[in-house]
């Protein structure tokens, strides 16, 4: 059963703003639901007030100009999907999109819902991670920035203040030079929680890698960047054996645990299998 709350309803991003300084801790916002109603329903939140942010204009998005790339909080997995500019700018973030649960979850999803939840197993972060994306953070104080990479500060803990609401998730477009893949490794293809998901964004310029992203998830409390491997890439030739050391670096850095999806040797193992895979993908895509 869902317990008693407050409903609010703003209609713009100020008195969204407004509520939620006044309301503090004892507000949750909505976007999606896809989470918070769930956890609503086993109590795992029990909030004073719940916002709805459905009726709050300019939330919702894909824009390029200026060299970045921008979405609304309120952009859905789906529209990630319909986006030329998403293919084009993020395809990471398309092959997250396309394995993410179920289509009637992708129409309703969001990408700061995702983010927001903390889940070291959420989908569309690593991704993100990749690409260097950056979180801006709104309040009735203004907004400010934070690097995607700096946002989480422990499980189920992140940088943005009780106060504060996500509004958008933006990168720089890629570089012409630069390949990103995604793999989501689970039990089976649909509607299925993350065991390992891999995210590696490679950038190659006169036959060296100068550029190197890999973004772990699941493999942590909070989705990671494997920042030795990525060092062991930058500035080198990829060879088969500097790629797989990059591999077993990856694979190092992470702190995988036992649950009932896979024991954390598995996920450990598959960490290097996948991370040697995708950076090969990347040389391959790039030669």
């Amino acid at each position: 059963m869902y317990g008693e709350f407050d409903l609010t309803l703003p209609q713009t991003l100020q008195e969204a703003v407004k509520a939620l300084n006044a309301a503090g801790k004892d507000a949750v916002p909505l976007a999606g639901g896809t989470n918070v109603l769930i956890d609503l329903r086993s109590q795992r939140l029990a909030p004073k007030q719940i916002m709805d942010l459905g009726r709050v204009p300019g939330l919702r998005g894909i824009s390029v100009a200026g060299g970045r790339v921008t979405l609304g909080a309120r952009t859905t997995v789906s529209d990630l999907l319909a986006s030329p500019d998403i293919a084009r700018c993020g395809p990471a973030l398309v092959q997250a999109a396309t394995v993410f649960a179920g289509q009637m979850v992708r129409n309703t999803a969001t990408v700061a819902g995702n983010i927001a939840c903390g889940s070291p197993a959420a989908d569309l972060v690593p991704p993100l991670l990749s690409l260097n994306a950056e979180v801006t953070l709104t309040s009735t104080r203004g907004s400010r920035t934070v690097a995607l990479c700096d946002y989480y500060t422990g499980y189920k803990a992140d940088a943005r203040a009780p106060d504060e609401l996500i509004t958008a998730i933006s990168w720089p477009v890629p570089e012409a030079n630069t390949f990103g893949t995604f793999y989501k490794l689970a039990r089976r293809k649909g509607d299925a929680i993350t065991v390992n998901g891999v995210a590696v964004s490679i950038g190659i310029s006169d036959g060296r890698c100068v550029r190197a992203r890999i973004a772990l998830g699941s493999v942590a409390p909070i989705p990671m960047r494997a920042r030795k491997a990525e060092s062991l890439l930058e500035g080198q030739v990829l060879t088969p054996e500097r790629i797989a050391a990059a591999a077993k670096a990856a694979a190092e850095e992470c702190s995988p645990i036992d649950d009932v999806r896979a024991t954390g040797a598995y996920r450990r193992r598959m960490v290097e299998v996948l991370v040697a895979r995708l950076v090969e993908n990347a040389v391959q895509a790039m030669t």
